[in-house]
């Protein structure tokens, strides 16, 4: 009996060590692509955080140059992505997306198309000349396709003999790692990843995609310190009434998101249209001196990614934005995306929701910690207008900004929004772009021609 009983236990030993190695082994690869990608996230932060300052050192020393560097910028930004990566354009979540769904047998040899070591060197270079333009863009988005193809090229360097998890695991959990590394959100990645990305369930490498999200945002801690995006905005003593106007906000953001998609879809599909090269290449160097002329003669808050309004906004005594600034910040980023050249969302959608709640705090007379709740949730409700991730942008503010309090003004804005956006439009801007990627890519032509945007 206690022979028999020692086997048993000899064998369960066994097992639970043969577990434990391919659990560690499954893991290891998640581990090295989420320190890769900390450390890529920090570098890129960096490097775009520069190309801002230049380009506001620039326009206030020299503002004449803004007529000749931003087209130049608009046209070269476009040109590096129309030469070495096609599917470097845009924001980079909707070929993160195509990826994913891309990511079985028939179509898995494509997914190279999308995600790959030439897509970062193309994503990094297209969108830092941009923003040395001045144009309206943001680095979230492409940190996210970065994100996804730095855990791409780890899966595919891994041994066959090696055991490992399915491709769409290591996308969809490199998308999430890149966008807890950029913004410094961990939930908030780990809730994009369920909410926008998943079309798998997670259970089966859920260890793999929390350990990596945590790895990711830790690696980018140790290097910049535990930093917030934006930092501690003041949001005590609140009037109870102040519900009703976070809904209003949120309702108005979230139609302004939508809004904002569909006017940047429209621009897109007008590109399409164009028969050659020349008239391509118009429209850039135009775009170019619109945001000049625009930034000149009516208000440079047209130029960037937003964050200085948002900071201005929440954290000094001047809490107002005039309407002109919101149209700006829709028009902006519209502009700018409309170009094909590589740039992010995120962070001008957030820009614009806040310069909605500061435009509804400005009519309601609202200041300090009223003001500060209109902003968030502006920020949420405009975000969601845009992605139609209403918990995604909940957490995310909530995160940057450490304000617990409120938690309740943000998920009833993330709601609202969510709901008003649908009378715009049905299906998030994401999705519509995602399609385009997907009928490229199955179909047997070659992904993303030279002279298609999106």
């Amino acid at each position: 009996m206690k022979k028999i009983k020692h086997r048993i236990q000899h064998i369960i030993e066994v097992f639970s060590s043969i577990s434990w190695k391919v659990n560690f082994l499954q893991a290891l690869p998640f581990w090295v692509a989420s320190i890769l990608t900390g450390l890529i996230a920090v570098g890129y932060a960096a490097l775009f955080s520069s190309a801002e300052h230049f380009a506001q050192m620039i326009f206030h020393s020299h503002k004449w140059v803004i007529f000749i560097l931003t087209p130049l910028c608009f046209f070269v930004a476009w040109y590096v992505v129309q030469k070495f990566g096609p599917n470097a354009r845009g924001s980079g979540i909707p070929q993160v997306m195509a990826a994913i769904e891309l990511a079985n047998p028939k179509y898995n040899h494509k997914i190279d198309h999308l995600l790959s070591l030439r897509i970062i060197i193309t994503k990094i270079v297209s969108s830092l000349v941009m923003v040395i333009g001045g144009a309206a863009i943001g680095r979230e988005g492409p940190t996210i396709q970065i994100a996804g193809s730095v855990f791409r090229i780890i899966n595919k360097w891994i041994p066959e003999s090696w055991p490992k998890l399915s491709r769409q695991s290591y996308i969809l959990t490199g998308a999430a790692a890149g966008l807890a590394a950029a913004f410094n959100t961990p939930l908030g990645g780990l809730v994009f990843a369920v909410e926008e990305l998943a079309r798998i369930h997670i259970r089966f490498f859920r260890t793999a995609l929390f350990s990596a999200v945590i790895i990711a945002g830790l690696t980018a801690q140790g290097l910049l310190g535990p930093y917030l995006y934006l930092g501690f905005p003041f949001v005590g003593n609140l009037r109870f009434t102040i519900f009703l106007s976070v809904a209003l906000t949120a309702i108005l953001a979230g139609i302004g998101g939508s809004l904002m998609s569909k006017l940047i879809l429209k621009i897109l599909s007008w590109r399409n249209t164009f028969k050659t090269t020349a008239k391509t290449i118009g429209f850039i160097i135009f775009s170019g001196l619109t945001i000049a002329l625009i930034a000149y003669f009516l208000n440079d808050k047209v130029l960037g990614s937003g964050k200085d309004i948002m900071t201005t906004v929440l954290f000094t005594e001047n809490k107002h934005e005039e309407w002109h600034t919101v149209l700006l910040r829709i028009v902006g980023p519209s502009i700018s995306f409309g170009t094909g050249a590589a740039g992010g969302i995120f962070a001008p959608a957030l820009a614009a929701g806040a310069s909605i709640g500061a435009f509804i705090a400005s009519l309601f007379e609202f200041l300090g910690s009223n003001a500060n709740v209109l902003i968030l949730s502006g920020m949420v409700g405009f975000l969601t207008g845009v992605t139609r991730t209403p918990f995604t942008s909940a957490i995310l503010v909530l995160e940057m900004t450490d304000r617990h309090s409120v938690i309740f003004h943000l998920m009833l804005a993330a709601l609202l929004s969510n709901i008003a956006s649908l009378l715009i439009d049905k299906h998030s801007f994401y999705d519509h772009l995602k399609k385009g990627y997907l009928m490229e890519s199955k179909d047997e032509k070659e992904i993303a021609p030279v002279d298609k945007t999106e």
